[in-house]
């Protein structure tokens, strides 16, 4: 079914895709795409993609720009409307990913995890999961770990669906795309009262 409605969205998402990448050539200088290694179902690493929405500085005058002083105008619109997620069809049609899943984090969070948390990847990660749809990037780290080994221990095709539609829902809306305004993602294990953006 993943594969399926992969090819079938591919169709009309295409065009977005085509003019979003333009849109991101003419905007800022830089790949058009962001790649980064994530970990997989059973920790097998592979390649995910995304538009860039990102400035490819990361300090100015000595000082280091957060994640939001990095965001192009572009990118931001890409964020608030999900489609620098949209790349994430080709990870589908390889098999690295699914639509629903838990969220694939950085590689170095795998030896971060407790043996519970790790559960998150005894299945395939998704573009949308349970934390998505209950919180997105206003719960912390541990609550969203439980979401996600939760999804584990309850999947089915009715939750599938549940969280499907639940995330065109918060598409729409455009809620939890950041977490603050200096800020889109703090990194697991570091720091104290993590929330999170992937």
């Amino acid at each position: 079914m993943d594969l399926l409605f992969a090819i079938i969205l591919l169709i009309p998402a295409s065009l977005i895709m085509l003019c979003a990448a333009v849109a991101l050539r003419l905007g800022s200088q830089g790949p058009v795409f962001f790649k980064q290694h994530r970990p997989g179902k059973n920790g097998v690493i592979f390649t995910i993609y995304k538009f860039r929405t990102m400035r490819l500085e990361t300090e100015k005058n000595g000082r280091p720009l957060s994640d939001m002083e990095r965001m192009t105008g572009v990118g931001s619109i890409l964020r608030k409307l999900s489609v620098d997620e949209l790349p994430q069809l080709f990870n589908i049609l390889k098999g690295d990913m699914s639509f629903i899943g838990p969220r694939p984090l950085l590689v170095q969070y795998l030896e971060r995890y407790t043996e519970e948390q790790m559960r998150r990847h005894d299945v395939t990660p998704g573009i949308s999961g349970w934390a998505q749809i209950n919180g997105r990037n206003g719960v912390d780290w541990e609550t969203r770990f439980e979401y996600d080994v939760w999804y584990v221990k309850h999947i089915s095709f009715r939750v599938d669906l549940k969280i499907f539609l639940k995330t065109l829902a918060i598409v729409l809306m455009r809620s939890g795309v950041n977490q603050t305004k200096k800020q889109t993602m703090e990194e697991f294990g570091v720091v104290e009262n993590r929330t999170f953006r992937a």
